[in-house]
């Protein structure tokens, strides 16, 4: 899961390589930070945060083939 929010956050920015996600398991829940460069913040997050909706709508439909909940926060 890590990677495929990776993937979606790096070809949205400008500066791909400031892309950083890191996990922290919580036990039954993953929760994923993602991180992005200062001018790239307005990119990820979008107008009234849809595009940061639709990110944690595609990471969340993904997780179900794991069977395990996932949260992503960008930091």
């Amino acid at each position: 899961m890590k990677e495929l929010l990776e993937f979606i956050a790096k070809s949205m920015v400008e500066n791909p390589a400031a892309v950083t996600v890191t996990e922290k398991d919580t036990g039954h829940s993953t929760v994923l930070e993602l991180t992005v460069g200062e001018g790239d913040m307005g990119k990820v997050i979008g107008k009234q945060g849809r595009i940061a909706k639709a990110i944690r709508t595609v990471v969340s439909a993904a997780a179900v083939r794991e069977n395990r909940k996932y949260y992503v926060e960008i930091v």
